[in-house]
């Protein structure tokens, strides 16, 4: 297991049997009372150090390696309010991916040894039994967006279309220009869908969610990654409470923690939605858990977020929104069909 980034910061455990009584600071292992995010100091330096910087050289300064990750949060930020150029809203950056006959889930045999390595977290193993069993699925080839949407992306459609649906996360529900190329989150799937089938019907292409199949192929490829940099899990790589940011961050800025494809922010940032309500595998079990509970049928969602913990990043990881509690933060990714 992978050491916090700072030796400041803490690896929080949990007792299965509490996790439904704890307050939302409590679930993020943080005290009752305000405390400093582990960057902010750092964040704060480095925009006084970009202070006169050119648009072109902050794009390429937002995804250097040999920036420090306070640094690419900071050039991300202020790109926000300038207007990042990597962040087209008709036309998201795309990575072709071949598909075929490809395996996802999880051998049923290694629930065990999950289950241990996330000790402390309080996870119930039903949860991770929704996995099981890897299977072989066959996918056309299709696309995928490199980032997730954008809030910029996502008030281009609120002002097309007039559409009600306003994230919650938006303060006061008003646009948050300095977020502009941070992942939109607290919407709905139904919202998730309505926009991808806006722009699809605004660009003439076959945009819409990705299927599950092909969210945890594009994440963990051929090599079934558990994470979609590797097999270790790593702080540094992606934006999870145990980052210790508790905040969206710009789209791209951990470097090095892109899948196998290329995408970044597949572990992180924002849980995704994709196409498909939860149902079992081929061949699994029906698991009646508390989404079951609270909906009925779901929509489930991939990849975690700055508010969850490390293993909701894992790439087989299937989840969903429980409304109960407000440290959900849901957004969405784009596929696109690709005609043969």
């Amino acid at each position: 297991m992978s050491t916090p980034p700072t030796s400041d910061w803490h690896w929080p455990v949990f007792a299965e049997t509490l996790c439904g009584t704890m307050t939302d600071r409590e679930r993020l292992g943080l005290p009752a009372h305000y405390v400093k995010g582990r960057l902010d100091a750092a964040i704060a330096k480095a925009f006084q150090s970009l202070e006169g910087i050119s648009k072109a050289s902050l794009v390429a300064q937002v995804t250097a390696k040999e920036r420090t990750l306070a640094e690419r949060i900071a050039c991300g930020n202020l790109l926000a309010l300038l207007g990042d150029p990597r962040i087209e809203k008709d036309n998201p950056a795309m990575v072709r991916i071949e598909g075929g006959d490809v395996d996802i889930g999880l051998p049923k045999e290694q629930v065990e040894g999950v289950m241990q390595r996330f000790d402390g977290l309080g996870l119930n193993r039903i949860w991770i039994d929704k996995e099981c069993p890897r299977h072989r699925v066959h996918l056309a080839p299709y696309k995928l967006a490199v980032y997730p949407v954008t809030n910029a992306q996502y008030q281009a459609f609120l002002l097309a279309t007039g559409y009600s649906e306003i994230p919650t996360s938006w303060d006061f529900r008003r646009y948050p220009q300095e977020r502009s190329n941070h992942p939109v989150y607290t919407v709905t799937p139904q919202a998730a869908d309505a926009y991808a089938a806006w722009l699809a019907q605004r660009t003439g292409r076959s945009f819409r969610l990705p299927t599950e199949a092909e969210w945890e192929w594009a994440a963990a490829g051929p090599a079934a990654h558990e994470f979609p940099w590797g097999p270790h899990f790593d702080a540094n790589l992606c934006n999870t409470a145990e980052s210790g940011i508790f905040n969206s961050t710009p789209v791209g800025v951990f470097v090095g923690g892109e899948s196998p494809f290329g995408i970044s922010d597949m572990a992180g940032n924002v849980e995704e939605y994709v196409a498909d309500a939860y149902q079992a595998y081929p061949d699994g079990d029906y698991v009646k858990d508390h989404l079951v509970d609270i909906h009925g049928d779901y929509r489930v969602a991939r990849g975690g977020s700055f508010a969850r913990f490390r293993d909701l990043a894992r790439t087989q990881r299937r989840h969903g929104h429980n409304p109960k509690s407000p440290t959900y933060a849901m957004g969405l990714r784009l596929a696109e069909s690709i005609d043969i």
